[in-house]
């Protein structure tokens, strides 16, 4: 059984979905041990609560330097035990001590096909914003082990989502949302607990294929 801690910072759709997975079989052999946020009034939380999920919270507006704060989130989710960490769409930068010490144990959903439109100031809406400013016709969503950079893990999943003309930053989210990350991510997960990804190097290897 993948014991999973999720962390979030707002309504938690993606959280939803997981929850959703696990509970029609879509992801199997997996456990939600814990859902973290950063923001204590996060709707995530409720969706965790509604589920019987343990729930933590922890701010760094709550510590006095960022240091106390990523030794507090590192103890909270280590506490858990969890095997395989998911950040679903949680805008609190993760402590490198976290990341070391979860190598490849820790994914990430991001609203692109990265290597387009991400890193640094890409996140959440102002990433279709971007899109439909560059014009492109093709968007979607990647699911990424997390290392040191931003956005620069091993890809495990993508799924592309065309980009309509009459499209704004909010009805292209919404998309992206339906048709690509609520389903890799449960996707990703379900390979994960069966023991079907492995990672060599900058390579995932998904039930003996190579990901490119």
């Amino acid at each position: 059984m993948l014991k999973i801690a999720v962390c979030v910072s707002g309504g938690g759709t993606n959280l939803q979905a997981i929850i959703d997975g696990i509970q029609n079989g879509t992801i199997t052999n997996t456990q939600i041990v814990l859902v973290f946020s950063n923001n204590k009034n996060a709707y995530a939380l409720e969706r965790a609560a509604k589920a019987g999920i343990p729930v933590a919270t922890a701010s760094p507006k709550d510590y006095a330097t960022r240091q106390e704060f990523n030794a507090a989130f590192l103890s909270i989710i280590q506490s858990a035990q969890p095997d395989l960490i998911v950040l679903a769409g949680c805008l609190v930068v993760i402590p490198e001590e976290m990341v070391r010490a979860y190598t490849n144990r820790m994914i990430n959903i991001h609203p692109s096909l990265i290597p387009s439109f991400c890193g640094k100031g890409y996140y959440g809406l102002k990433v279709h914003e971007k899109v439909l400013e560059r014009g492109v016709r093709v968007t979607g969503a990647t699911v990424h082990f997390v290392d040191e950079g931003t956005d620069t893990g091993p890809i495990i999943l993508q799924q592309p989502v065309m980009v309509r003309q009459d499209d704004t930053p909010e009805v292209l989210q919404k998309r992206v949302m339906e048709q690509a990350e609520w389903k890799i991510m449960p996707r990703a997960i379900d390979l994960i607990a069966n023991g079907k990804v492995h990672v060599e190097g900058r390579r995932v290897i998904i039930d003996g294929y190579e990901v490119k």
